[in-house]
């Protein structure tokens, strides 16, 4: 089998997430829901964000600005008739990504900390695309850096300078402990800026999440688009039946003998039962709960996930 150090998926650079730039033009946040306005088009956003859509017809009113008269449609009706147009709202996106030891495994492709950190770039080149602010936090088990949403390239390179960073750090030989709770503290951090029509986008296989984990989710989804990426790697979920590995953490190894089939069954079972309590979340917190595989190419996956996420709503 090869090792993601064949295929060169350990680490990421600055310079090749700033590549990924091309890739993201085509992916799609807005989640659409058919519209019950008897005027309005055919679709419209059931997710905030900027620009000023239509909204409806109605008569001209004393006080009305002129400029907003459909013309043709008086001409049509030989009724003044103006365009209403919905408020226009800015959504500021905050990315959270997850570049602890846990990310640091990968079976094939890449590791799962380059897949988070390639899905955060394109997250955040299509952002910006849209001509929102973008920012976030990166963390691991000791340090977090966060860098304020702007509006700007300077911004996301700054954004992936501290990705690539973070990421070079990450090494099977680290002394450094796993710090399970790390994810609730950003979370937290993350619910104390974004208060309401913020984008918020989490990347991370959810590794140490608790019970606060999910208040904390359902905070922000509270007044919030909360979007999650679960990465994960499908070799728990695709063990060999022969053989012996030998598993670390850095300072502790084990050895697996999966040639046992009650050691395959109960690794098995562990590995579903996670990402099932996991992707129920997006049935109790109502929000989407996207597994990203880091062993295929990220891009293709993760338009692929929003298309089907914007389906399921306007299944709702």
């Amino acid at each position: 089998m090869k090792t993601p150090a064949d295929m060169g998926g350990i680490y990421v650079t600055t310079e090749s997430l700033v590549r990924l730039e091309g890739r993201a033009r085509d992916l799609a946040f807005v989640q659409k829901a058919r519209s019950h306005q008897q005027l309005a088009g055919r679709m419209q956003s059931s997710m905030r964000g900027r620009g000023l859509t239509f909204e409806e017809l109605r008569d001209y009113l004393p006080g009305d600005d002129i400029r907003s008269i459909d013309w043709r449609v008086t001409a049509r009706t030989n009724n003044p008739v103006v365009r209403v147009y919905g408020e226009e709202k800015e959504r500021p996106a905050i990315l959270v990504v997850d570049q602890r030891i846990n990310m640091f495994f990968g079976s094939r492709r890449a590791m799962k900390s380059v897949t988070a950190a390639e899905a955060a770039m394109l997250c955040a080149w299509r952002i910006l695309g849209s001509g929102d602010r973008v920012g976030g936090f990166v963390f691991n088990d000791t340090d977090i850096d966060e860098v304020k949403p702007h509006r700007s390239r300077n911004a996301v390179i700054a954004f992936a300078d501290r990705l690539a960073k973070q990421n070079g750090e990450l090494n099977v030989a680290s002394s450094t402990a796993a710090a399970p709770g790390q994810i609730d503290v950003v979370l937290g951090a993350v619910a104390n800026i974004a208060h309401h029509d913020h984008l918020v986008v989490v990347i991370s296989d959810f590794d140490g999440h608790t019970a606060q984990t999910r208040d904390l989710l359902l905070r922000l989804s509270a007044r919030n688009d909360v979007i999650c990426l679960l990465v994960y790697d499908p070799f728990l979920l695709e063990l060999p039946k022969s053989g012996d590995i030998v598993v670390s953490g850095g300072g502790l190894q084990a050895e697996l003998a999966l040639r046992q089939s009650d050691v395959r069954r109960a690794i098995d079972r562990f590995a579903r039962n996670r990402g099932r309590e996991l992707r129920a979340w997006q049935r109790k917190l109502g929000l989407p709960m996207l597994p990203v595989s880091a062993a295929e190419e990220t891009a293709p996956q993760l338009r692929r996930l929003l298309e089907q996420s914007a389906w399921r709503q306007r299944r709702r």
